[in-house]
């Protein structure tokens, strides 16, 4: 079972004395434009948030040159730390490694 679905089993208890804790998730993604077969690594907190900026509001910055881009790869941390630890890893090349085996 993974955090997401332990989650929902957590917050949808019915009890009177239940306090409801909101968590902050962080995710690590993988992005991949197949028009200019690009990829993306990047974190964030809001990641349709993110997307939209990434495929229509930005207008500087690396991924305006090769959009759209297509989600690929996520992952969810609950700590900003360690979104940002493995967001360095997948950015090294052994990461983009793997990210570009998910595209082939």
């Amino acid at each position: 079972q993974g955090f997401s679905e332990f989650s929902e089993n957590l917050f949808s208890l019915n009890c009177a004395k239940c306090v409801k804790i909101e968590f902050n998730m962080f995710i690590v993604y993988g992005l991949h434009s197949e028009k200019h077969n690009k990829i993306y690594i990047g974190f964030t907190s809001d990641l349709e948030a993110r997307m939209n900026s990434h495929n229509h509001l930005s207008t500087k910055g690396y991924t305006i040159k090769y959009r759209p881009w297509k989600v690929i790869y996520t992952e969810e941390f609950l700590d900003k730390v360690s979104a940002m630890k493995r967001e360095k890893e997948l950015k090294s090349s052994n990461g983009r490694a793997f990210i570009r085996s998910l595209i082939d």
